[in-house]
């Protein structure tokens, strides 16, 4: 990214990191205000949707589901917050409020945290993106290592990133099944470990007791019909701000944190009621640029400073249409889709189906690529 549009200079580039460090100051009124304008409801609503499956008006479930999955994900943001310690002043408040949010979002809060923090230590840099387990939504391929996977792994890995599969088949899948079990986490995580098994206990716990009052199968559709929506949309407003058309990657020499969050996320532009159900996280380029601004100041602080509106806005379409661009092209020096990595293939290559446009060691870095990545959800 040395060859940012925006020609940053080290100064400017203090600045800026200045600027949005200014808002990172928790405020327990804010907070408050925030949690009761989402626990509460969500509650509220779950509450509905059993009641009208008990006296026979099922259609509140279906009525309702919307609603409640939006508040599961102010909820998820909330936890998110609380993972950076950036939601309340105290640290100790903010790790019991995120277990506690943990059990409306069915996603361990402790493994799900450091998982978060990797992705936040090597976001848009192709050099590290070893380490960061099975993920295949903040992360990419490059064209070079795409087109030196054999023709099956490429097949695969198409298909995993099928916006249909990636971001509708793979969504519950992943809050439902992969967040139950510690499979990609590293042995010396004992307390992240320890944290999947004992969410999982109190899931069970928490769900079976509510079971064995309202009945399982009650219980289950309740609880379908909203973590199905709100994983879809959580896991879509957490990718697309890395992957879309415009976004910026870089080898890590030329990376710096400043200049990949602002070129290498995005603003999304939501209408104001969905800005509020996602927690503003669509400021992106703030979250990045300074973790600990919590989300009720990020449009304030991007407001703070002139140079935050040169940031890429995505639209809600745009954002619709983002996932499709799934490699980096370091010839072209963009995000590409694959239709359009494969014309390329198939021109510079029409014989054997193998691209030879590779840097010098670009096969040594596609040998330690995953060539059929599983996905988790280290997002954000």
């Amino acid at each position: 990214m040395a060859h940012a549009a925006n020609g940053a200079s080290n100064a400017a580039a203090g600045d800026l990191r200045a600027a949005a460090l200014q808002f990172q100051q928790a405020m327990p009124g804010a907070a408050i205000g925030q949690l009761g304008s989402t626990l509460v409801p969500l509650v509220a609503l779950l509450v509905a949707m059993h009641y009208g499956l008990a006296v026979g008006w099922w259609w509140l479930v279906p009525l309702l589901a919307l609603p409640a999955a939006g508040m599961t994900v102010r909820t998820f943001i909330i936890q998110h917050d609380c993972g950076h310690g950036s939601f309340l002043p105290s640290r100790r408040a903010n790790d019991a409020l995120g277990r506690l949010c943990s059990l409306f979002t069915l996603t361990p809060y402790a493994h799900w945290r450091r998982q978060h923090a990797q992705h936040h230590g090597t976001w848009n840099d192709l050099d590290r993106r070893e380490g960061r387990g099975s993920d295949i939504y903040s992360t990419c391929l490059t064209v070079a290592e795409y087109s030196a996977l054999g023709a099956w792994q490429r097949r695969w890995h198409r298909l995993l990133n099928h916006p249909a599969i990636a971001l509708l088949v793979l969504p519950p899948i992943v809050f439902f099944i992969v967040y139950r079990l510690p499979f990609d986490t590293p042995a010396a995580w004992v307390n992240e470990r320890r944290n999947v098994h004992m969410t999982n206990l109190a899931i069970l716990v928490l769900y079976g007791g509510l079971g064995f009052f309202l009945g399982f199968w009650p219980v289950a559709l309740v609880l379908l019909a909203v973590m199905v929506p709100a994983s879809i949309a959580g896991v879509w407003l957490f990718s697309l701000q890395h992957r879309f058309d415009g976004a910026s990657w870089a080898r890590h020499d030329d990376w710096d944190a400043v200049t990949a969050a602002i070129e290498g996320s995005s603003l999304l532009r939501l209408p104001r009621l969905l800005q509020w159900f996602t927690g503003s996280i669509g400021f992106h380029h703030i979250h990045h640029l300074a973790p600990r601004v919590p989300n009720y100041r990020l449009e304030e602080c991007h407001l703070a400073h002139p140079a935050f509106a040169s940031v890429h806005v995505l639209t809600l379409k745009d954002g619709l249409r983002a996932f499709r661009y799934a490699l980096w092209d370091e010839e072209a020096d963009r995000m590409v889709t694959f239709k359009e990595a494969d014309a390329r293939l198939a021109v510079l290559s029409p014989a054997s189906g193998r691209l030879s446009l590779d840097p010098p060691d670009a096969h040594a870095r596609a040998a330690t690529a995953s060539s059929a990545p599983a996905v988790h959800g280290e997002h954000g």
